[in-house]
């Protein structure tokens, strides 16, 4: 991707739009103003239900919010569902029975599906158990009490696979499992949004950080790696071959971009496993959506330092929730400096800065550099990882100023 917007390609019709203005980064055209969206679902949702919503948004939406603050909308959108044959589903909150159905259609398998599902707003333990001839599975998730202020997910206590009989059963769903596509849904949620916001559609992870972030977890995954490789390996060729199922069915949604949901850290996905399971991936699954006309992005809200140049080469279009210092080790220059063809960042502007913390003074000044620093070149800018329960509302209003005093 070149590294700077084409010369006499400016489009002063995306004024005020943020769904133009990310339109015309990602097609290589110069918008009149630098993008600024993000997400303010946890500030919002945290914010009503702790009674502390401030007077000048009460009684506003999600999207007047946004649209009264200055920052444009995104949101991500499930594409696509796995129907899974021969499982039968229980979950049980306590002993509330939230969900009990056989060849179960479930978005964000295997635990992600827990944050549509999981109480989110009631403290305890939520159990789902899947049972299929060739064995059960259990994953667990927690919700305590001190998270239910915050608007966070639920934590996973648990994760399916903890032993090896697990793979097998694991492999038997997956084998079965048959994509259904959910566009309407993408094309609904961009219609009510319109031109103020931009739907994200998002694929789940790659074969390998589905592996670590839900199949199993960090640590056991590792230990896997060396105790039971023929075992692991086998589940990776499966998750790849539903993988390329999956983009498959994806080649029929009308969509400019799509993102996959991986949450890359590389302190967890360190540069010789990136090396190893990452990045073929990355190179051919984008092959593929780049010839169905998609730039593709992925989640990287964590410690991306070591992974720099590795990003660099995996076909990435776009890093989004980018995370820099003082939340991780890696400083915007840095990336700014690696990235210079690509992929593009969307975020830089770490969420501390919004926090009570952080001088006002100190704030001004770091936003300030950051905009001088990315002048000429194109980006998203975004809250890495986003708008959080404890930010100042007030400092997303003064960005969203200043971005708009600055024409590109």
């Amino acid at each position: 991707m070149n590294g700077a917007f084409a010369v006499g390609a400016k489009d002063n019709t995306a004024a005020g739009n943020a769904r133009d203005r990310v339109l015309a980064v990602l097609q290589g055209r110069r918008p009149d103003r630098i993008p600024f969206v993000d997400r303010l679902e946890l500030w919002y949702e945290s914010q009503q239900y702790t009674g502390t919503l401030p007077a000048a948004y009460a009684g506003m939406t999600l999207d007047q919010v946004h649209q009264a603050v200055g920052m444009g909308r995104f949101a991500f959108v499930n594409p696509y569902a796995l129907k899974l044959h021969g499982v039968e589903l229980v979950c049980r909150h306590g002993e509330r029975v939230l969900r009990h159905e056989s060849d179960p259609e479930i978005v964000g398998f295997p635990t992600d599906f827990g944050a549509g599902l999981v109480p989110r707003h009631q403290a305890g333990i939520t159990v789902a158990e899947l049972t299929t001839p060739a064995g059960r599975l259990r994953i667990r998730w927690e919700t305590a009490e001190s998270m239910i202020g915050m608007g966070v997910l639920p934590y996973v206590k648990e994760h399916p696979i903890k032993e090896e009989v697990d793979f097998l059963t694991v492999q038997y769903i997956l084998e079965r499992a048959e994509v259904v596509s959910r566009f309407d849904e993408v094309y609904a949620a961009q219609a009510e949004m319109g031109s103020g916001g931009f739907v994200v559609p998002g694929i789940h992870r790659i074969p390998f950080q589905h592996l670590l972030l839900e199949y199993m977890g960090e640590v056991p995954l590792f230990y896997a790696l060396h105790d039971s490789p023929r075992q692991v390996d086998r589940l990776l060729d499966v998750l790849d071959e539903l993988q390329l199922e999956i983009l498959e069915v994806l080649a029929g949604l009308d969509v400019p971009y799509i993102e996959y949901a991986d949450n890359l850290d590389g302190h967890m996905t360190n540069p010789r496993l990136f090396r190893r399971f990452c990045l073929p991936a990355y190179q051919h699954y984008t092959e593929i959506l780049h010839g169905q006309g998609k730039k593709v992005g992925s989640h990287t809200d964590g410690e991306l330092k070591p992974l720099l140049g590795l990003l660099a080469d995996s076909g990435l279009d776009i890093c989004e929730s980018f995370s820099p210092a003082p939340l991780t080790k890696c400083t915007f220059e840095e990336a700014w400096q690696a990235w210079q063809d690509g992929p593009l960042i969307w975020g830089g502007i770490p969420s501390t800065l919004l926090e009570e913390s952080t001088a006002e003074g100190v704030f001004r000044e770091h936003l300030h550099r950051l905009l001088e620093t990315i002048a000429g070149r194109p980006i998203i800018l975004g809250i890495g990882d986003q708008v959080l329960h404890n930010s100042r509302i007030e400092r997303i209003q003064y960005i969203a100023e200043q971005v708009e005093q600055r024409a590109i």
